[in-house]
């Protein structure tokens, strides 16, 4: 079993910036594809940020610019950076690991955009 472990959300005022963190365990040698969802109350869960194991990067348009997504293979981590937060950023976080036959999923971390 793999888990993902997430880190970094809170509460940050518009404007603000905030590094999300998830670190996969659990005897993992490469990293494959590895993405950011996120999920505001009462919508569903959407696509912010993907990065493949070919190093392809692909963001959602409301993210284009502010957000970077990255990863450190050694550390079998992926990193969520986002700048210039606004209100409707607010949402769970969720870190996504895509293997051949499974998909993981982490707890999710809140990030909370307000005044």
């Amino acid at each position: 079993q793999v888990q993902l472990v997430e880190s970094g959300g809170g509460l940050v005022q518009p404007g603000g910036s905030l590094r999300l963190s998830c670190a996969a365990s659990g005897s993992i040698f490469r990293l494959n594809t590895m993405g950011w969802y996120r999920q505001a109350p009462g919508k569903q869960r959407e696509l912010v940020a993907v990065i493949t194991s070919g190093g392809s990067i692909n963001y959602a348009d409301s993210v284009k610019g502010r957000f970077t997504i990255s990863r450190d293979n050694a550390k079998n981590t992926v990193y969520l950076q986002m700048n210039s937060l606004k209100p409707e950023d607010t949402a769970v976080y969720y870190c996504k690991l895509v293997l051949p036959t499974i998909v993981y999923w982490g707890q999710g971390t809140q990030v909370t955009v307000s005044s």
